[in-house]
């Protein structure tokens, strides 16, 4: 017997674990003082009515036998994917078919696990700072090669830095690559590509057969009408992308579980359909999201749902507000915030990530998350989220603004 010894080679634990574990320690010890979260980027919203009335709904039918069901189908419902190919692509001049709709239990779930479909041996890109999951899921593939310490980089990964000197949008690579992690707008940083900067990404991966991995689990928070919200909007990107969405920030879904992955049909490498390769690993590997998820889902895009839930991102983009306006009176240099849940600040004084971290911890009872769990280029920042509570937003930034006075 033998293990996966790639395993073996992660560093420490996962970033947000290791939040974890600092503020639980931090919490037993002062049970007297008041934390407010604006760390893990969970949100506190209630789920919309229109979407508790259709779950209800579909748990009544479920203890019925005439309208109980089984296993769901493994692309998901027509109901939820058709509503999902005519509102959130047709309204947008994109032509999908049900065919080209996953639904899935979750973005990162689903970024995560499309590494099954293609072999180790490929050159894999990612910015950097990026999100955990697509640098972890690769290196316990093996497809990241050794990791270097003292760089905090793996051998094999090519890191496109996301600094303040570029915008913090990555740099097409001179190198040829593979795969292409891209989420935009940005987590952690909350930076948003134009359609002139995906268009480049876009023409770079036709000329080099490389495949986009594209987040954008993030689009509902866009609000500048320049900044696409599917990379399907640039000519060409049918040919070489996979998107990715999710129900959780949007809709509030983070504990109820429900996303999709778009893979278009005209999606080919070597002669295979992408989109058909997904397909027989998900029929394989996953028996779908049930029923009365799917139909909670199905029920953001009534016009009743849609309304609750813009009003719940309009909430959310209003605490952004008050974290940008707020860091930035406190001598912050801050990013983010205004296509995006996140806020991404410089730290004092050249002080590391983590030391800041603790200082918030300790001296404002503020969790945050270091930009050092990011990645290198994430040192000296730290991101901070907008989906806490009006007031304790608020009040975090008071305490954040009061400590940096002193």
């Amino acid at each position: 017997m033998k293990l996966n010894e790639n395993f073996l080679k992660l560093p420490g634990s996962y970033l947000f674990a290791e939040i974890d574990r600092r503020v639980s320690a931090y919490a037993a010890a002062h049970p007297d003082k008041k934390l407010i979260r604006l760390g893990i980027g969970d949100v506190t919203r209630p789920l919309a009515p229109a979407v508790v009335e259709a779950m209800h709904r579909a748990v009544d039918e479920m203890g019925k036998e005439e309208t109980f069901r089984g296993y769901p189908p493994y692309r998901g419902y027509d109901f939820l994917v058709n509503a999902i190919a005519e509102q959130d692509y047709r309204a947008r001049g994109v032509e999908l078919t049900a065919e080209e709709i996953f639904v899935s239990d979750g973005a990162k779930s689903d970024c995560g696990n499309i590494g099954d479909i293609f072999g180790t041996d490929n050159v894999v890109a990612v910015c950097d700072p990026v999100y955990p999951v697509y640098v972890d899921t690769n290196a316990m593939a093996g497809r990241a090669g050794e990791y270097d310490p003292k760089t905090e980089q793996w051998g094999r990964l090519v890191y496109m830095p996301c600094v303040k000197e570029n915008d913090f949008i990555p740099k097409v690579p001179k190198e040829k690559v593979d795969l292409i992690y891209l989420c935009f707008p940005n987590n952690p940083t909350g930076a948003a590509a134009t359609r002139e900067q995906l268009k480049a990404w876009v023409d770079y991966a036709n000329a080099n057969d490389a495949v986009i991995l594209y987040d954008s689990a993030y689009e509902a928070f866009i609000t500048q009408p320049e900044i696409p919200h599917t990379i399907y909007e640039i000519e060409g990107a049918k040919r070489c992308a996979i998107e990715f969405r999710s129900f959780s920030k949007t809709a509030g879904f983070t504990g109820v579980r429900c996303a999709y992955t778009v893979i278009p049909k005209e999606l080919v490498r070597n002669g295979v359909s992408l989109n058909e390769m997904w397909y027989r690993r998900q029929s394989t590997k996953f028996n779908g999201v049930s029923y009365v998820v799917q139909r909670g889902a199905a029920a953001i895009y009534t016009p009743e749902g849609r309304r609750q839930v813009e009003e719940t991102i309009a909430f959310y983009r209003s605490n952004a507000q008050v974290i940008l306006s707020g860091l930035s009176r406190a001598g912050l240099e801050v990013c983010g915030g205004v296509n995006s849940p996140y806020v991404w600040a410089r730290t004092p004084d050249g002080m590391g990530s983590w030391d800041f971290f603790d200082r918030l911890l300790t001296e404002a009872n503020v969790v945050t998350t270091p930009g050092a769990g990011f990645g290198p280029s994430g040192e000296g920042y730290i991101r901070v989220t907008s989906f806490g509570g009006a007031d304790a937003t608020r009040e975090a930034v008071e305490r954040i603004v009061a400590l940096l006075k002193r």
